[in-house]
C-alpha cells in the first residue's frame, strides 16, 4: 500500500485472504474504515477499526487490537498482545487480552474480560484515525519523506511482510456482498464469498470469488481468476486473461478476452470486443496477437 494516497481510499484484499465458515481470515493486519459494517469475523496479525464499525462475529488478533469508539463486536475479542478500546465501544462476549488493556469511558463487556497486562482506565486516542490524519497532512504538505519515515517507525522500523487488508469507511461487507464506493483489488490465491460492488474491480491470479462483480468502471480479471457469477460494468472495460473463468454473462462497454479464457454464459459489448491470441507467436503470414473479430 503506498502512502502516497489515501490509505482507506480502496477496498484491497492482500493474496491468500479466504473466508472459512462465518470467519475472513488474512495474514497480516486487518484496517477497518468508521462506520463500516463487516458481518463476519475477523481473524489478523493485528486489527484496527474505526469509529461507529461494527463486527458480526469474533475478532482474533494476534498483535494489538485497536477499536475506535462506539465500535460493536458481536462475538469475543481475543487479543495476543495489548487492546485499546474507545469510549462506548461494546464487547457481545468475552475480552482477552495476553498484554495490557487501554479501556475508555463507559465500555460495555457483556461476559467480563482478563488482561494479563496492566489496565488503565481513560479514554484512549482512536489511534487509527490519528495514524491517517498525520500521514495524510504530512502528504497533503508535500512531505512524503517525513511521511514514510512515520510509517518505518510505526512498523517497529520494518517492512510489513503481509499488505493489510483494508475496508474502506462506510462499507458493508457479507456473505452476500461487498459492498464500497472507492476500487476493489483482490490478491492472488484468495477464495471468497459473496457480491463485489465496487467502482473498479481487479481479481488477481488463482482467486475464486462465489459471487458476481458489478463496477462503474474497468474489470481486469487474471490468469486462473474464477468468478461463480456474473461480471458487468456500466461504463467501463473488461479483460479477461488467458485461463480465466466467468461462469456467468459479462456485459460491459469494451471487452477485451483472450482466446484461452473461458466464459460459460453471453457476451455483450456495447462497444469493441478484441480477442486476444495465444503469446506463443503468430504463425508465417498471420497478423500478430490481437484481432477485432465480427460478433
Amino acid at each position: 500500500m503506498s502512502l502516497r494516497q489515501d490509505p482507506l481510499d480502496e477496498l484491497s484484499i492482500p493474496s491468500g485472504t479466504v473466508v472459512e465458515e462465518h470467519d475472513l481470515v488474512t495474514d497480516g493486519d486487518v484496517l477497518v474504515g468508521g462506520q463500516s459494517t463487516v458481518e463476519f469475523g475477523v481473524r489478523g496479525r493485528s486489527v484496527a477499526a474505526g469509529e461507529r464499525s461494527s463486527f458480526g462475529g469474533h475478532i482474533e488478533a494476534e498483535n494489538d487490537c485497536r477499536l475506535d469508539m462506539w465500535t460493536d463486536v458481536d462475538g469475543d475479542v481475543l487479543v495476543g498482545d495489548d487492546a485499546y478500546l474507545g469510549e462506548r465501544a461494546r464487547i457481545g462476549g468475552q475480552l482477552m487480552v495476553s498484554g495490557d488493556l487501554d479501556i475508555g469511558d463507559d465500555v460495555e463487556i457483556e461476559e467480563g474480560f482478563e488482561a494479563n497486562g496492566w489496565i488503565t482506565i481513560r479514554n484512549p486516542m482512536p489511534t487509527l484515525v490519528f495514524y491517517f490524519i498525520v500521514l495524510s497532512q504530512l502528504l497533503r504538505l508535500g512531505e512524503e519523506e517525513a511521511a514514510d519515515d512515520l510509517a518505518y517507525a510505526l512498523a517497529d522500523g520494518g517492512e510489513a511482510e503481509q499488505a493489510p487488508l483494508v475496508i474502506p469507511r462506510g462499507s458493508s461487507v457479507s456473505d452476500d456482498a461487498w459492498r464500497v464506493s472507492t476500487p476493489a483489488t483482490i490478491g492472488s490465491d484468495c477464495r471468497l464469498h459473496g457480491n463485489i460492488r465496487a467502482t473498479e474491480v481487479t481479481i488477481d491470479e488463482r482467486s475464486e470469488l462465489f459471487g458476481s462483480v458489478r463496477a462503474r468502471g474497468d474489470v481486469h480479471l487474471h490468469t486462473g481468476s474464477v468468478i461463480h457469477g456474473d461480471v458487468s460494468t456500466r461504463d467501463g472495460r473488461v479483460t479477461i486473461d488467458a485461463g480465466a473463468n466467468v461462469r456467468g454473462d459479462v456485459s460491459c462497454g469494451d471487452l477485451r478476452v483472450h482466446e484461452r479464457a473461458n466464459v460459460e454464459g453471453t457476451m455483450r459489448a456495447d462497444g469493441e470486443i478484441q480477442l486476444v491470441q495465444s503469446d506463443d507467436g503468430p504463425e508465417p503470414g498471420e497478423n500478430p496477437q490481437e484481432q477485432t473479430p465480427d460478433f
